[in-house]
């Protein structure tokens, strides 16, 4: 999900969005921690979105 992407959501869509991505994201470190993903660039992306939604949370709520 591209940064452009995130602005365009209200803050109820991110936090929705941050919840499942979330979520997502600790299945599958788990699954990877009991057999290696085929692709296990997807934690990174995964990892990186999450933060791109926090951080736009956090700059909304200085605002």
């Amino acid at each position: 999900m591209k940064q452009s992407e995130i602005k365009e959501l209200s803050i109820a869509d991110l936090n929705e969005k941050l919840g499942a991505l979330q979520k997502n994201y600790t299945d599958l470190k788990m699954a990877h921690a009991i057999t290696p993903l085929e692709n296990p660039l997807q934690l990174r992306g995964l990892r990186r979105t999450v933060a791109r939604i926090a951080t736009e949370l956090t700059k909304r709520e200085l605002q």
